[in-house]
């Protein structure tokens, strides 16, 4: 579906085609690997066009990854200065998204949407050192395309249980009371409320006895010179016992995050489509790893791309009736950042 008033395509070069999967051969891929136990890393872009699905054993060289405790590549140690600077999109171009989302949330196709921009930076970091320096839970480093230091969980799967952890909410940590103001805020308590109620149900079809385990916790995340304080809850959901099987399957019905898109996700999904103008790819898709018996995955968050020697940061929010279009904008680039 076409873009209105949409910029140029924006996608990156791509390495040679041979890598990337079309949605049948990948999540048959999964399914595959999944039932003969065979650990593999796994890609899939926001709109589920372009996988990426090869075995850890054969995983090339310059495909990087940390979930969590696992990763493939040693710690290193930022040992030189950096150079960091971003022109973000200016805020009257931001304001005339954020009004139509806040027309169709008043026409009903929307309660909540993630509004997304593209910012150009400049640093003389390499997309690899920013990844072997960045502090994050979720990484990856995708050959010299992309690479993103994710603080967002999507799903992990262990013991025949399936959890996931929605990340919406967030605040600068030095703020007076910044923790009491966050949970308060009703704007965040509906946003994420929307969020757990979407999440709930997307578990429900790949699963059963879905049970909210932990509601709005607080997770800190340093953020450059800043940390910010950001709202987690966690999900569980029963699988059957041939699960991994199944793993495309599962991917596939749960893809599009729901936390990255927004409630109801069907119709969210068309207006993201008309509003934002360029393209997310991979930015805001899913990545992970099966190592056998376990799933660890995460949102791809915390983005920067390579196109033609410049780099770009993808970043933004969740938008709602009660959101007001300043103090969202200023979300958008307090989240372009390295977390060195």
């Amino acid at each position: 579906m076409a873009k209105k008033n949409a910029l140029p395509a924006t996608r990156y070069p791509l390495p040679p085609e041979s890598l990337w999967l079309s949605p049948t051969e990948g999540f048959a891929l999964m399914n595959r690997l999944g039932e003969s136990g065979t650990p593999f890393l796994f890609i899939l872009s926001y709109d589920k066009t372009r996988l990426f699905v090869q075995p850890l054993e054969s995983l090339d060289e310059d495909i990087l990854y940390k979930l969590e405790t696992w990763r493939n590549y040693p710690v290193t140690k930022r040992h030189k200065p950096y150079r960091f600077s971003a022109q973000p999109v200016p805020f009257l171009q931001y304001k005339k998204a954020f009004d139509m989302i806040i027309e169709q949330i008043r026409s009903g196709n929307t309660y909540l949407l993630n509004l997304t921009f593209e910012t150009p930076i400049e640093t003389d970091l390499t997309l690899k050192e920013i990844f072997c320096y960045a502090r994050a839970k979720f990484k990856l480093c995708f050959k010299d395309l992309f690479i993103c230091f994710s603080p967002e969980r999507f799903v992990e799967i262990e013991n025949d249980t399936i959890a996931t952890y929605p990340m919406k909410g967030t605040i600068d940590a030095n703020l007076p009371n910044a923790k009491e103001r966050i949970l308060a805020n009703p704007k965040e308590m509906a946003e994420h409320v929307m969020i757990v109620d979407l999440m709930r149900n997307d578990l429900g079809i790949v699963g059963n006895e879905v049970t909210v385990e932990q509601f709005r916790y607080i997770d800190r995340i340093k953020a450059g010179s800043k940390e910010l304080l950001q709202v987690s809850s966690k999900i569980t959901a029963k699988l059957p016992k041939n699960w991994a099987s199944q793993l495309g399957d599962i991917f596939d019905k749960l893809t599009p995050a729901g936390s990255i898109t927004g409630t109801p996700k069907r119709s969210t999904v068309s207006i993201i489509e008309r509003v934002e103008n360029y393209e997310r790819d991979f930015y805001t898709g899913v990545f992970g790893v099966f190592d056998g018996t376990t799933v660890k995955s995460g949102v791809m968050i915390r983005f920067i791309e390579q196109r033609e020697g410049k780099l770009y940061y993808k970043s933004g929010g969740g938008i709602t009736i009660d959101s007001n279009a300043k103090s969202e904008y200023e979300e958008l680039i307090d989240k372009v950042y390295l977390p060195l």
